[in-house]
């Protein structure tokens, strides 16, 4: 079979600037006098913001202690305990420690975990969200993927799903010493707004009030099972409890890696909000969370923070590499530049 003139003519797109590809465009040609000032460039500027990373960094001072009960210390006898029940007894110990100078602020208490996996697929769907925003009718009908914390006692789970049932249930309260043999005083910890904002103002939020109280809107539902409480209980202050209460929304927002930390409360009020004096303290523990079951740790951490926000060498690192790979590439480009010019500008004295 042949094509016609007339044929081909039909199957050919227009002769315009457009379907012929002839629009006007920049083809750059990165001759070296382009390349190898961008490369020097970015490297010195990756080398200059990876210094200022790395400094500030170092500059935020930590202090960290691992309570978890492995080593000798007063939460090894509630570690022990606790060993092999669950939910495991109420234990309480401490943690003494002394600051030579003033710990810089404004402070900041972490808990951190370690081992601890909420990014498994699993645990990370296992909650409901439109629950959570309290709808009433998930409220009483939580998705499937709560599953097999969705029904307890033949009574809708509230909050369900895995993630609620491991709430971190550890309380902490720090006292100060200022002078040897004066009694302690307790440190006043700001527990407010230690949340994301977005998750307490858009993504949780309690379900309607029925007479007025929040115990009857949850009414017909049954906590998580590890919980000795229902979830309308969790705190004595009604601007804090129930879906909206901050340790409950911190802790339903999973972190991507096995050991995290997430944020318990800031020291910023009366005497300490320039950082924390010197002198001896005091973290008494309220030991409640079992983690020796799947071989994890406890820690508890004061840190301060910067403009960079906590403490994160691998950032700065991650720069200072970058750009130096940068500029020994550059160098390694000037090399080789340097050398084939000279071969082509005597091919071209030859050919004179």
């Amino acid at each position: 079979m042949t094509w016609s003139a007339a044929a081909r003519r039909a199957q050919q797109p227009d002769n315009t600037a457009f379907t012929q590809q002839r629009l006007p465009a920049w083809h750059p040609l990165l001759s070296a006098g382009i390349a190898l000032p961008l490369f020097f460039c970015a490297g010195l500027a990756f080398l200059g913001l990876g210094l200022g990373l790395y400094y500030s960094s170092n500059a935020i001072r930590e202090l960290e202690h691992d309570y978890t009960g492995d080593a000798a210390g007063s939460c090894t006898v509630c570690a022990a305990e606790g060993q092999g029940r669950a939910p495991p007894p109420r234990c309480l110990c401490a943690w003494h420690f002394t600051l030579a100078e003033r710990f810089p602020g404004p402070v900041y208490l972490y808990y951190e975990l370690t081992d601890f996996y909420q990014n498994n697929r699993r645990y990370s769907v296992s909650r409901d969200n439109a629950q959570l925003s309290g709808l009433p009718d998930s409220l009483r009908h939580p998705t499937n993927e709560c599953a097999p914390y969705q029904f307890a006692r033949g009574l809708p789970v509230a909050p369900c799903g895995a993630i609620a049932n491991s709430l971190f249930n550890d309380t902490f309260t720090l006292w100060h010493q200022r002078q040897p043999g004066a009694p302690y005083v307790e440190v006043p910890l700001d527990r407010a707004a230690i949340a994301w904002w977005t998750d307490y103002h858009v993504k949780f939020r309690n379900p309607p009030l029925v007479n007025g109280s929040l115990a009857l809107a949850f009414q017909g539902t049954a906590p998580p099972p590890n919980w000795p409480r229902p979830v309308y209980e969790l705190s004595p202050d009604p601007n804090n409890t129930g879906f909206v209460n901050q340790d409950f929304v911190v802790w339903m927002r999973t972190a991507a890696l096995p050991t995290f930390r997430k944020l318990y409360a800031r020291i910023r009020q009366g005497n300490y909000s320039a950082g924390l004096p010197s002198g001896a303290y005091r973290v008494d523990i309220a030991y409640n969370y079992p983690v020796r079951t799947f071989g994890g740790h406890k820690l508890l951490v004061f840190s301060n923070v910067s403009w960079m926000g906590g403490k994160n060498p691998f950032l700065g690192i991650a720069y200072l590499v970058v750009g130096s790979l940068c500029i020994v590439v550059g160098f390694v480009m000037l090399a080789v530049y340097i050398r084939y010019q000279d071969q082509d500008d005597d091919n071209d004295n030859d050919e004179e």
